[in-house]
């Protein structure tokens, strides 16, 4: 399958959108959460410093083209953090989402970060045992935004499904 890793541009908003609350879904299933967050509103990614990389999928056929997953990467503190990298479920299990990864953080590396952090379920296999398998490890917030973090996750009740954790690879 043909997939380019690219820039996000203004026109892909609302698939960003449709992407992050479709990848969501799996997670809303497995733990039969009723009071998920929303997506971020694809115009506020653009306001934070950062970037945001799309995979675009060029089909065979005019309505399988598009857009499939996206990685959203926030500049802060002097390093990088994943905010999300979301991949629509018709298209899992096929890469694309390691392909996003790894592009952000060769993206981060060219911008001269040393670190990459993030924050996930530690026992969903897509989650923490993903980015176990592509160098992240299991860290301690060490920063006032990292902790910050924490509480955010606690105020919106992402707790209640199960224990998160920050990982961090060195890039």
């Amino acid at each position: 399958m043909e997939v380019l890793i690219r820039e996000v541009r203004p026109a892909d908003e609302a698939a960003t959108e449709r992407i992050e609350i479709a990848a969501d879904a799996l997670l809303v299933e497995r733990f039969g959460a009723v009071d998920w967050p929303p997506p971020t509103p694809p115009h506020e990614r653009a306001t934070v410093p950062g970037f945001v990389l799309v995979a675009d999928h060029g089909g065979d056929e005019p309505s399988s083209r598009g857009l499939i997953g996206f990685a959203h990467v926030l500049e802060i503190e002097g390093g990088t953090h994943l905010e999300q990298l979301s991949v629509l479920p018709e298209f899992g299990r096929r890469g694309i989402g390691r392909r996003l990864l790894a592009a952000a953080m060769a993206e981060a590396r060219r911008r001269g970060s040393s670190r990459m952090t993030l924050r996930t379920y530690a026992d969903v296999p897509w989650n923490a045992p993903f980015y176990a398998s592509c160098g992240f490890a299991v860290t301690t917030p060490d920063t006032p935004l990292l902790r910050s973090l924490v509480q955010v996750e606690e105020e919106l009740g992402l707790l209640r499904h199960g224990p998160r954790v920050q990982m961090t690879v060195r890039l």
